[in-house]
């Protein structure tokens, strides 16, 4: 039986969802509209929300969208219908990422086994400091597995990988410490105190590490052009994970956002909280003795902390109005509980 079209109140739901992804800076590259016999929806990318300097080649930009991607695919089944998803699919409009048709009904209202709607809300970027609790083997286990589903290698690294990595992050974030330009991009992203519907304020930065093992991006510059957070102990040894996939095209780096996000909320259900160490990505050198040589020819598209700790502080998000083509004065919220 084919679904319905769908409704404003469905395509509004459908847009919150995917708009809560995580992204670069939180610059929210997207925008959603949907097909013209509102059957499905067409995710695509914003390039004006671009961060050029720091990602020349669209790389997390695409990584971003593809979260977006897997937000919509869960939305999807909570409305009861499967997504069926074409990534790039017309080469003539590559600002065209993905299409999705909803026309199927869903099977199954839980194809990614718990249930990971509630978690789009839940899920923020912890940048504070973690416990020293292990996460247990069998919600690693889970992670990879998730990572795998999406075409994705999740690789939850030992101790010698870890300290490798955090090296090749140190490096990176003291490097663009030393670029103006990359340090007035970042700054261009950060915004005041009050209402603001994108970019980094105050509270959703986190400090810095007061013994400098744990190299959380410094927004603020070096030295700080505001007032910089206190900074406070990390965990003596983060537990890292990397994603890495055999070729590196944008088809590539939108899978990856998918099995990013995937993990993220799979983790956010487990209690697990995350945040990103992008800095050495950044960077083709890092980006490139991020990979694990005995593993082969692999590119690293990312790099997840992991732990237990505070949730984070939500982002500021675009209303639904400016990212959905078919706009509508109704504005969803995603669920709290």
């Amino acid at each position: 039986m084919t679904a319905l079209a769908l409704t404003d109140t469905q395509l509004d739901l459908l847009a919150a969802a995917g708009g809560a992804a995580p992204s670069l800076h939180n610059s929210q590259p997207w925008r959603f509209c949907p097909t013209a016999d509102r059957h499905g929806l067409q995710v695509r990318i914003d390039s004006s929300r671009a961060v050029p300097i720091t990602d020349p080649d669209g790389r997390a930009l695409h990584l971003s969208v593809g979260a977006a991607v897997f937000n919509l695919r869960v939305a999807a089944a909570q409305l009861g219908r499967t997504a069926t998803v074409r990534l790039l699919p017309d080469p003539a409009d590559p600002q065209l990422a993905a299409e999705l048709d909803l026309s199927a009904p869903a099977e199954d209202r839980r194809p990614f086994g718990p249930d990971l709607y509630p978690a789009i809300a839940h899920r923020h970027s912890s940048r504070r400091p973690f416990s020293n609790r292990d996460i247990p083997e069998q919600i690693l286990g889970d992670l990879v597995d998730a990572a795998r589903a999406e075409g994705v290698d999740l690789a939850v690294l030992e101790e010698y990988g870890v300290r490798r990595v955090l090296e090749l992050t140190t490096e990176a974030e003291l490097r663009t410490a030393a670029d103006l330009a990359r340090q007035a991009e970042t700054r261009s992203w950060l915004r005041p105190e009050g209402p603001t519907a994108d970019g980094m304020p105050p509270a959703v930065l986190g400090p810095q590490d007061h013994d400098a093992r744990v190299p959380v991006r410094s927004f603020t510059g070096h030295p700080p052009t505001r007032p910089a957070p206190p900074t406070e102990r990390f965990e003596p040894l983060p537990q890292l994970a990397t994603l890495a996939t055999r070729t590196d095209h944008p088809a590539d780096w939108l899978r990856t956002g998918q099995a990013m996000e995937r993990v993220w909320l799979l983790a956010t259900v487990h209690g697990v909280r995350a945040s990103v160490l992008h800095q050495a990505v950044e960077w083709p050198d890092t980006r490139w003795r991020l990979r694990e040589p005995e593993d082969g020819p692999a590119h690293v598209q990312l790099v997840l902390r992991l732990g237990y700790g505070p949730p984070g502080t939500p982002s500021p998000r675009r209303p639904v109005g400016e990212i959905l083509d078919d706009t509508h004065p109704a504005e969803p919220h995603l669920p709290t509980g």
